[in-house]
């Protein structure tokens, strides 16, 4: 066989393994899902609560490539997947990060239903913490102008309930619920209320032991200390907080309060802080022995860095 013969039939072997390749990074960009995957995905999942968070993931890939149709059709499938019966613990958080995607996204009045029904949901959980957490959060929703739905009166309305159940949290859970509150009144665009809670807040976090609840609480005081323009009493506390942080051994608990201390470090304008925390959060997120676990919190980590890179 002539030697020339024999290199184009080694061509027309290797070309289509060749092309085979490329057309499958294309379509799983970074060796992860296609976003028909992840829709294939989320409807096969077990329960209601699991579909819409795997609804979402899908909304924020079409989201990153430009397809905003296509994301807002899957996040409304996600909140449709939450309007049954279930489990209030699972679906009013759930309920929450769809209202807060529809938000990013432009689709107020889906964003608000969502909202509304989060609060309803959260009306029967007995964990004062988690209640106030969520009320502070649809409150923050409520009230954030740009990737919010920017309804001051009703953001007002949520976060007054949300420091109200703060007020009853145990002694020490209630740094935490405080924390929640003056976060959210912080998002929402009410510093006047949140800087009357920091006080409150600041003296019940250094009450703390838990270093998750500390660093946490710490991180919300100094995001509303920076504010509020106190911008050296944002920096000790952040160093407290990420001390806290770092002191945690619990891998998810670790990545979760890293999270927290560097989306306050971005927020108190120290990008470069904020990027060396998040590093460390992915690396801490990247142990955590749950898959499921594992993947939600490496989302919310990664979204963040990729947030702050913009």
């Amino acid at each position: 066989m002539p030697a020339s013969f024999s290199r184009l039939l080694f061509v027309a072997a290797v070309v289509p393994l060749f092309l085979a390749g490329c057309g499958t990074k294309s379509a799983k960009k970074g060796g992860g899902l296609t976003v028909q995957q992840r829709l294939e995905k989320a409807e096969k999942e077990s329960t209601p609560d699991k579909q819409a968070a795997g609804y979402l993931r899908a909304a924020r890939a079409q989201l990153a490539s430009g397809d905003t149709t296509g994301a807002r059709d899957s996040a409304r499938t996600a909140f449709d997947r939450l309007k049954g019966e279930g489990d209030a613990s699972a679906y009013a958080p759930r309920l929450i990060d769809a209202a807060a995607f529809l938000a990013e996204i432009g689709d107020k009045k889906a964003a608000k239903d969502a909202i509304l029904l989060a609060v309803e949901r959260s009306a029967s959980l007995a964990d004062v913490v988690r209640r106030t957490k969520i009320l502070a959060d649809a409150g923050a929703i409520a009230g954030e102008k740009l990737k919010g739905i920017g309804d001051a009166v009703l953001a007002r309305e949520l976060l007054t309930q949300a420091s109200a159940m703060a007020d009853t949290a145990e002694e020490r859970f209630r740094a935490e619920a405080l924390a929640a509150v003056a976060l959210g009144c912080t998002r929402a665009g009410q510093a006047e209320t949140a800087a009357a809670l920091v006080d409150k807040l600041e003296e019940s976090a250094k009450a703390l032991e838990e270093p998750r609840a500390k660093a946490e609480a710490l991180a919300a005081a100094a995001n509303v200390r920076s504010e509020t323009g106190k911008k050296e009493e944002a920096k000790a506390l952040l160093a407290e907080a990420a001390a806290a942080a770092k002191s945690i051994d619990r891998a998810e608990g670790r990545a979760y309060a890293l999270l927290a201390v560097a989306n306050a470090s971005a927020a108190c304008g120290d990008k470069k802080q904020a990027l060396s925390l998040l590093q460390e959060a992915d690396k801490a997120a990247n142990k955590v022995s749950d898959p499921s676990q594992q993947k939600m919190t490496m989302d919310k980590v990664r979204t963040a860095i990729a947030e702050i890179e913009k």
